[in-house]
């Protein structure tokens, strides 16, 4: 079989090949943040499907699609081990076995594409097409199987380029086509395919530049929001002498000049059980100087643990509450729990062996002269459905996290980015109080307007961007995608059927 002027012979799924798939796989990572190399991941993704489509066999395919798609998740996810090494004695054995058994894990999901697709069209072309319906549709069951896990998707190659503008139509799933679209073109069409892949690349590009106008203020002036980074390294956050250190620091940044109209502390920043915080409560504030303080915190009630925000007024009451509800496996809960904790395991974030509960689901809390505001805690902001699921339309998303345990290199940069992709899809702008950083404010159009760097202690007080009319996607979620990608398996399985006739 043939790609352009290449032969491939039947032994394409032999180790050469599967090492070929695995580095074309790594490749195609280089498009995440930090990086954000995405014309490199691009030829990475071009790569592994000039080695996918030859293959004679479904089988075949999917072997060499998994490799690849091991290669892109385990470097594309390396800061999935940082979490192990914070109590390295207890956990660091299992960062080896965590990222590999993640990201080949990950990659059955494009196993199972590659698979469905070698098994509906052998015609190269055909089966191009195919491959992009099938990885579509396996990106989009990433996002919601096993209560989903959508980081590194293959969009958000897009993210800092102005390609970002288009999740506001169709969400994380145009991005993943039009990226699967872009590097699939020249493999599968040759000269023609490479040149219709540069006037599509084109296209977007210019459309996205396009639809990246100013966002106009609809209130002079706007409403302020203060957010405290007091950088609390994750291995000394919770030791009894470090504690009352961090606190000072945070009520410190607290008090610093100007007059801020919200002042937000990240997540779990008091580091006591919200129903014995009443003094600390009173010390915060004294320190907002009257203004309402968004915080992190645990509490506890009836034999359960939540991970919650929650907001005091100028007398340290709490007058709103918030507990996380979307948690993260095996760090805040951990599934068949009995089984595991009989070796001992239990959520890596979880304070003193207890595992989180998940709290009833969104809420918008009404702030008054502030707007209507969503509060997301953490991982939260990864899941586009997270912020659909509001009762009602927020003017503006609050995230407060502890990026201290995603490292010091990608981690805290692709969560930042997936803020960025939230605010455009919901045309929403979205604030974020990450304990080491990076806290920032994000407009409506995913451009970051103020920012703290990583791993420094500050704050930085700025107006809340405006909000922009509801999205195309804000309005229909992944439905459409949903409809399209069915229709289009159908299209391949009518016409497989017709071809076997």
């Amino acid at each position: 079989m043939r790609i352009g002027r290449v032969a491939i012979s039947d032994g394409s799924a032999r180790r050469p090949a599967m090492f070929a798939a695995f580095l074309s796989g790594g490749l195609a990572a280089a498009g995440q943040a930090p990086l954000n190399l995405w014309p490199l991941a691009l030829l990475g993704f071009a790569a592994l499907f000039w080695l996918v489509l030859p293959a004679q066999t479904p089988g075949r395919a999917a072997r060499l699609m998994w490799i690849g798609g091991g290669g892109y998740f385990m470097a594309a996810l390396s800061w999935i081990i940082e979490p192990f090494l914070v109590d390295i004695a207890r956990h660091g054995w299992m960062a080896p076995f965590a990222i590999v058994l993640l990201g080949f894990g990950l990659a059955l999901f494009w196993a199972a594409a590659a698979f469905a697709a070698a098994w509906l069209f052998a015609p190269r072309r055909a089966r191009s097409i195919a491959l992009i319906t099938t990885l579509c549709a396996a990106e989009l069951a990433r996002t919601y199987v096993l209560t989903g896990f959508p980081w590194a998707s293959i969009g958000h190659l897009w993210i800092a380029s102005p390609v970002l503008q288009l999740a506001a139509l169709g969400g994380p799933s145009l991005l993943t086509a039009l990226a699967l679209l872009v590097a699939m073109l020249p493999v599968a069409f040759g000269l023609v395919g490479g040149v219709a892949a540069a006037m599509v690349l084109a296209s977007v590009l210019g459309w996205g530049v396009l639809l990246n106008g100013p966002v106009e203020s609809i209130s002079d002036p706007a409403p302020s929001v203060r957010l405290i980074q007091p950088n609390a390294a994750q291995h000394l956050k919770w030791e009894r002498d470090q504690i009352p250190v961090f606190f000072q620091r945070q009520l410190d940044l607290t008090q610093a000049p100007g007059t801020p109209d919200l002042i937000v502390w990240p997540e779990t920043s008091v580091a006591y059980a919200l129903r014995s915080a009443e003094p600390l409560l009173r010390e915060m504030a004294r320190a907002g100087a009257g203004k309402p303080i968004v915080f992190g915190v645990q509490r506890r009630e009836a034999g359960r643990a939540y991970n919650s925000a929650a907001v005091i007024d100028a007398t340290g009451t709490v007058v709103q509450r918030y507990d996380k509800h979307h948690l993260v496996p095996f760090g805040e809960y951990m599934p068949f729990a009995d089984i595991f904790a009989r070796f001992g395991l239990f959520g890596l974030a979880a304070g003193q062996g207890y595992g989180y509960s998940a709290g009833p689901g969104a809420q918008v809390w009404d702030l008054g002269p502030l707007g209507k505001v969503l509060p997301l805690i953490c991982y939260e902001a990864v899941f586009p459905q997270d912020l659909r699921a509001a009762p009602e339309r927020p003017d503006w998303v609050l995230q407060i996290t502890n990026d201290a345990w995603f490292g010091n290199f990608s981690g805290p940069y692709q969560h930042l980015a997936q803020a960025r992709l939230r605010a455009v899809e919901q045309g929403l702008p979205m604030l974020r109080s990450a304990n080491t950083g990076v806290s920032a404010v994000i407009d409506a159009r995913g451009r970051v307007t103020h920012a703290l760097p990583l791993n420094t202690a500050g704050q930085l007080t700025a107006p809340i961007p405006p909000a922009l009319p509801p999205t195309v996607y804000a309005r229909w979620g992944d439905w459409p995608a949903l409809v399209l990608i069915l229709m289009a398996l159908a299209a391949c399985v009518a016409r497989r059927g017709r071809l076997s006739d």
